[in-house]
Order: structure tokens, then sequence, then C-alpha cells
């Protein structure tokens, strides 16, 4: 494998093209260039399967596809050929099309703890439609929201609560940290009769406390609160089902998206259909204004969707992402044990979605030593803020990130022998996206 090229001018020249044009030079703050290491952030020509090349003609091997997104890699066959059948067929009518009804159809077949599924384009939307429903069903306006994970909407009654909250008024949210039921308790008490629906991911790092999630749903039935999973991530990670399938709670809404469409724009609110038939037409009740997006329901994205839930029944994509995650993870725990790094850079997470932390000397979070990694990762032509795989990767990719990850240890012991990362950071350190300034 051939090594990347570290000066990557065309990428640089158009990293100030992107910011002259797109705030924050990227349409994602996850993808900013303020995310990798100075003058080190490759802009991505093409990709194809667990590779991606970028407009300097270095190729890599590549983590977190799409945000996650892209779970069987890219312009995988199955997933393209639909897509290119449909568009020839027209992508957007005045009414819906014959496909909506399949895709539907496909969806509550693949999450049969849903009995009905409105599609729309992102996560945001689908999140946001659930509180909305949510609230108009219990006439109640607080939203309880876990404090412990990273990141649930775009909209106001999310962002919020985060440093970025310039611009937006005063949001009627509570929090709860994952894993305690004395504490989710305790806040319903003390909001009875006004929290309207709590919404959490199902897991995130680690599996679920026993009898955790079950007692979430217990109380969410007893305060009469709507409980909402977020499955952006879990939904075709953990299994095809969901978290709720793999863990057996069913929540009255769930949200859907990223891997449903391998990269293409589809996600989609699911659940209960007493709840979603409020944004219907066949309800005596006030309706909701539940979700209605012109490009909702765009014909290749909807067949994107349904050749991905064909794929993972015909390949066993969940099973596959949870083995290379597996091996991946034994391997980086292996080299960095061996460079006397074990406990400075950690691997967590579920196999099929797995994050690295990078540890000071003082075992604290450090963005510093995190921007040593990435470098490192980068000249050895590995990219990726993660090391969440996709299913094309192969055995012999993951044996080359390992070795790649070696290398990154050997140089991450000398900064910790050092006392200072600095040497080889190459300039400023990548910074956390939720910041209030640039």
């Amino acid at each position: 494998m051939t090594l990347p090229d570290p000066s990557l001018p065309r990428s640089a020249a158009l990293n100030e093209r992107l910011h002259a044009a797109v705030p924050g030079g990227a349409h994602t703050y996850a993808k900013g260039d303020d995310q990798y290491p100075q003058d080190l952030a490759p802009v991505i020509s093409h990709g194809r399967g667990a590779h991606v090349w970028d407009v300097d003609g270095n190729s890599y091997i590549e983590y977190g596809s799409g945000l996650r997104a892209v779970a069987l890699g890219h312009a995988h066959p199955r997933v393209v050929e639909a897509v290119r059948r449909e568009i020839d067929r027209g992508t957007n009518f005045v009414r819906p099309a014959a496909i909506e009804v399949d895709a539907a159809e496909r969806f509550l077949q693949t999450v049969p703890t849903a009995e009905m599924v409105k599609f729309t384009k992102n996560g945001s939307d689908a999140t946001t439609a659930a509180i909305r429903l949510a609230r108009a069903a219990t006439g109640r306006t607080l939203v309880a929201l876990c404090h412990d994970q990273p990141f649930f909407s775009t909209d106001d009654w999310f962002i919020g609560g985060t440093p970025m909250n310039a611009g937006i008024p005063e949001q009627a949210t509570v929090t709860f940290p994952y894993g305690d039921l004395g504490a989710l308790a305790a806040l319903l008490d003390q909001h009875e009769g006004r929290i309207a629906c709590m919404i959490l991911e199902a897991a995130t790092q680690t599996d679920p406390p026993p009898g955790y999630l079950e007692g979430v749903r217990e109380l969410a039935t007893r305060h009469g609160v709507v409980l909402v999973f977020d499955e952006m991530i879990t939904g075709f990670r953990w299994s095809e089902h969901g978290a709720q399938g793999v863990y057996g709670v069913t929540p009255d809404l769930s949200t859907f998206g990223k891997a449903l469409g391998n990269g293409f724009a589809v996600s989609a609110l699911a659940g209960k259909r007493e709840l979603m038939e409020r944004g219907g037409l066949r309800t005596d009740r006030e309706r909701v204004f539940l979700l209605s997006t012109t490009h909702g329901a765009e014909t290749h994205s909807l067949a994107a969707a349904i050749a991905v839930m064909d794929t993972y029944a015909a390949e066993g994509s969940a099973a596959r992402l949870h083995a290379l995650g597996e091996r991946l993870a034994a391997g980086v725990r292996e080299v960095a044990a061996g460079m006397g790094v074990a406990e400075h850079v950690l691997v967590r997470g579920r196999t099929s979605n797995l994050v690295f932390a990078t540890l000071d000397v003082e075992g604290k979070p450090s963005q510093p030593y995190r921007t040593l990694f990435l470098r490192q990762l980068l000249a050895g032509g590995v990219i990726g803020p993660s090391f969440v795989v996709s299913a094309a990767l192969t055995e012999d990719d993951v044996d080359r990130t390992v070795e790649v990850v070696a290398q990154a240890c050997a140089v991450y012991r000398k900064a910790l022998d050092a006392g200072d990362p600095t040497p080889w950071m190459g300039g400023r350190p990548v910074k956390p996206v939720f910041r209030q300034y640039a």
C-alpha cells in the first residue's frame, strides 16, 4: 500500500474555497477541517467499498464512513443498481409513488415492533417530529433527554442545551443520566404531569445495565410519558431490527436513519399506530403536522433503503459488522498494550460501532493527543474520526489498520515519555464540535 503524500496541495486549495462559500467549510460540523490535524484534512474525490481517494490522489482505508451512514461500503452494487433503476422512472411526483408502499411495508417487516412509518430526509426532522407528536398526544411541553449522549437534533429543542446555543430562545428540556433508573424516576416525580416524552439511544458505548431499558419502559408507562428511542446509529448497526430488537424493549416511537440508505438521504419515524395516526387523515382528534417534506419520499432514496434491507437479510451484514469490529478491537488493544499505551489509547463501544479515546499522562481525554494519533493514522493511510467499521472492509484492511495503529502507538509512547505531544501534532489541536467560539 502506497503511503499518502502529506502535502495535500489540492485538498488545501479546495478547503479554502469551501470556507469561502460554505460556513464552516463543510455541510456537517463533524466533517469540518477543525476535526483533523492542521493542514492534513483531505478532500475526498471518490470512494469504493471501504476505501476512499482524496483529490491529491492518495488512498485511505476509511472508518466512520459518512458519519456511520455508509455501513455497507461506498457504491454497494445492490444499492447502486436499485437507485439507477428507479431514477430512470422519475424521482418525485404530485401523488405518492408505488415504491412508497413497498418501502413502508418492507421497513415494518424489518422493524416489527413498529406499526406505522413515515419517511423523511434527515435524522433531525424525524426526532423533532417525534417530539411534536408526543407533545400533541400528551398535552405537555417538557422534553426529557439523556444528557450522556452527544446528539439528537439540529433543532432548537436540542441545540439550545449545547454550548452552541446562540440565537436560540430558552428551551423546555430537562435531562437525565443514562443507566440510572433512580435519577430518572426522581426527575419524573419532580415534573409529574409536565413531561411529554423522554428520548434516548437504547445503548451507546456499553450495553444497558440489566433491567435498565425495561425500567425506563415501565416508568414511561406509569407517568404517561411517550418513550422515544433514537435509533439513528443503533438501527442497522446493532441489528437491522434496531437496538429495540436486540434488547427486547419496545418504545412508543423510534427514529431511524444513517445506515438505512447506505449514504442516500432517507430517515424514518416509526411507532405505535395510535400515535402515528395523529399525523394522518384517519383520526377524529386534532391533527398533528407530523412530517411533510417535498423530498421525503424521493423514489431513488426509498429504493436504496429497500436494497439495504434486502442486503442485510441476504448477506448477514449486521453479523459481519460485529465480526470485523471484534477483529479490529482485539488487534488495537494488543498493539496498544505492546507499545505500553493500553491505558491511554482505548477502544470502546459495541464492536459494530467502535470509537477510540486518547488520554494524556494523567488519564484525561486529550485533544492534543487525539491530534497526534489522527496524524499518524492519516500518514499510514487510515482515515476516520472513529473505528466504526463498514461491511466492505476486508480482514486484510483490518490487519493493515492494526499495523498503522501500532506505528501510531509507538509515537504516542514517545509523547507520553516526553510529557508533551506538541512536537508530533504538526500544528493546532483538533477541536470539539460543540464549543462556543471558533
